[in-house]
């Protein structure tokens, strides 16, 4: 685990925590705000919390070869994750200019 600096596993560790608090506030403001629409966003942010999961693991065990795997997956969820997330903004707009179709 020496491979990043204490700053920076604080940087990298809190970053996951704050998307998994972000997460968690969308889905109380969709519940609160009766706005349902508003969980696929939290649904859509999913794939980046794995991507960064990803990234940390592989930084936990010193950038190990036999994990690059987790490379890729981290870039393939950074890339999904970007889509899902377009497509939740996408449906959250389209809710409100239909506002009965939720």
């Amino acid at each position: 685990m020496h491979i990043l600096s204490i700053p920076t596993w604080v940087i990298h560790t809190s970053s996951v925590i704050e998307w998994l608090v972000a997460i968690w506030l969308v889905r109380i403001f969709a519940n609160l705000s009766g706005q349902s629409a508003w969980h696929t966003l939290s649904w859509g942010m999913l794939p980046a919390l794995v991507g960064a999961m990803c990234a940390c693991t592989w930084h936990f065990f010193d950038n190990a070869s036999d994990l690059d795997w987790l490379v890729t997956l981290q870039a393939a969820m950074t890339l999904i994750g970007n889509c899902t997330l377009m497509m939740a903004a996408w449906w959250i707009w389209r809710s409100r200019l239909h506002p009965h179709g939720q």
